[in-house]
């Protein structure tokens, strides 16, 4: 399991009752999760003292109750900045396991000692642009979200990033990875992030099991002639770590040669020393 363990401003404080227990910088927070299936005690205090919690609704959704949590705050990772506000769905704006995605990538893209172009497709908040980015790469940053694309450039301008070499782009990514092979651009580095089932600006649907194989297979195209790497992040039920390798072994391996690895990420239980899994990621590197 590649696990996020170097987080300052967030940890995992303990996990119960399919809940975790999280400190986002100077708050605490209680939220749903599925891959919580034990119900140990809930010793910790800040079980009682939270400043956000949100509760699950049998019917579907859910709603957040607050405790003096502030309307939007921030956290960083080394030199990026992240601003976060809860919203619907639970989340704050930031997947912190990925962090450790981040890293691997962060480091591969600085010892390249060339320029590197890099595409970010469902991009999110920006949190992978925004690594690439401070580590030295150009990057093209697609979501079909105008609202998502909106938060990660203020990401980048709270990280000291606004004039970095970044494309925001707010468009359907096979749509875009399509008109990009039309084109001929080519990237040094993927990145994908792909929902589970979501829909594209004009209403276009995804689903993932449907889709994720050839849309892999479209985004082998527009691969550079010297790769660095490509990423495939999983939050899916079904699409496990072996599942991935798979796929890229059938794409990318056996066309270019390089090899792939994929695991299970995970964030560190500070209560207890124990990891919390958080989806699954494959990696392919030349």
């Amino acid at each position: 399991m590649w696990i996020a363990d170097n987080w300052k401003d967030y940890e995992v404080i303990d996990t119960s009752g399919g809940e975790k227990l999280e400190r986002w910088g100077d708050y605490i927070l209680v939220r749903p999760d599925p891959q919580v299936i034990w119900d140990t005690p809930k010793k910790v205090k800040g079980w009682k003292k939270m400043n956000g919690h949100y509760h699950r609704s049998n019917k579907g959704g859910g709603e957040w109750e607050f405790f003096n949590l502030p309307n939007t705050w921030q956290i960083n990772y080394g030199k990026l900045v992240f601003n976060l506000q809860p919203f619907k769905f639970k989340h704050t704006g930031l997947f912190p396991e990925q962090a450790v995605n981040w890293d691997w990538f962060g480091e591969k893209i600085k010892n390249a000692k060339r320029p590197v172009k890099v595409l970010n497709l469902f991009a999110y908040t920006g949190g992978a642009t925004l690594a690439a980015a401070s580590a030295g790469a150009s990057v093209t940053h697609v979501d079909a979200s105008k609202g998502m694309v909106t938060w990660a450039k203020e990401n980048a301008a709270a990280s000291g990033l606004s004039d970095a070499p970044i494309r925001w782009l707010v468009d359907d990514c096979v749509k875009f990875v399509e008109r990009e092979i039309r084109r001929g651009n080519k990237y040094d580095g993927i990145i994908m992030d792909p929902p589970s089932y979501g829909r594209g600006p004009k209403g276009e649907i995804w689903k993932i099991e449907e889709k994720i194989h050839p849309f892999i297979q479209l985004c082998t195209q527009i691969l550079s002639d010297d790769p660095l790497f490509f990423l495939i992040n999983s939050y899916t039920t079904g699409l496990q770590p072996a599942v991935l390798s798979y796929m890229l072994n059938t794409e990318l391996v056996k066309k270019i040669g390089g090899k792939v690895e994929a695991e299970e990420i995970g964030l560190p239980v500070s209560s207890n020393g124990l990891v919390l899994p958080c989806g699954a990621s494959g990696r392919w590197e030349k």
